[in-house]
């Protein structure tokens, strides 16, 4: 036991007999990155900003937060998670900025050090659609398309079910296979794996009703412009 514990590289994650391939401590503390990560969504919100408005001028309050919400999904999903997907074999030993903010996360998490297959095909998938097809629901927002809806619904829905499975399949093997992936200390679990998750279930829940609210509202007003016009050429025959 002892000349097996010595082989594998000490780290800080649970369950604590998990081995970490070419683990690496990271450079950063913990406020760092959290600092340096909120300073980029804050860059990100501020360039959104200013070209909606050069767009746009006139836009809505709500339709300008949508925008930045789907931007700042489409960052995350196809830069920070696409960067995961492509170094998924390698995150122990990373210590550039998103390395070592996945390493930081992953304290939450462990199965984004040990190339866990589902946190690795969720992962892809949202980096490959829903990454750059948030990009395109927030140009559509701006350009007030009629497609926006119906994409945004899909969009939402998909990052809705992917977050919903990401908590339950970790749940089941907390509650039923006594296996958690999360160190000890509330501000893991509570801090990074709820809060930093729940953003992708609660928005996304509120964009998917008024996208089917609007889209209901459109094919109301569709059948009952169908009606009328059916009506008057009825009318017109009957003369």
């Amino acid at each position: 036991m002892a000349t097996n514990a010595s082989i594998l590289p000490a780290h800080p994650y649970y369950p604590v007999e998990v081995e970490i391939a070419g683990y690496l401590a990271n450079h950063w503390d913990t406020m760092t990155l959290v600092s340096m990560f909120s300073a980029g969504c804050a860059a990100i919100f501020a360039v959104t900003y200013v070209i909606v408005r050069r767009i746009r001028s006139n836009i809505s309050n709500s339709d300008m937060s949508t925008i930045m919400w789907f931007v700042l999904c489409g960052c995350i999903h196809l830069f920070f998670e696409g960067y995961y997907s492509y170094n998924f074999r390698r995150m122990g030993s990373m210590q550039d900025l998103f390395g070592e903010l996945w390493k930081e996360y992953s304290l939450s998490d462990s199965r984004y050090q040990t190339q866990n297959s589902f946190v690795l095909c969720m992962e892809t998938i949202t980096a490959v659609c829903w990454g750059p097809l948030s990009f395109i629901v927030a140009s559509m927002i701006a350009t007030d398309h009629s497609l926006r809806y119906p994409l945004q619904a899909a969009v939402s829905l998909g990052q809705l079910y992917g977050d919903v499975l990401y908590y339950a399949t970790s749940m089941f093997d907390h509650y039923i296979l006594d296996l958690s992936y999360s160190r000890p200390e509330a501000f893991y679990f509570w801090g990074y794996f709820v809060f930093m998750n729940i953003f992708w279930i609660v928005i996304p829940l509120i964009l998917l009703y008024n996208s089917i609210v609007k889209s209901g509202k459109a094919f109301a007003a569709l059948e009952k412009m169908e009606r009328t016009l059916k009506a008057n050429g009825s009318a017109k025959k009957s003369l």
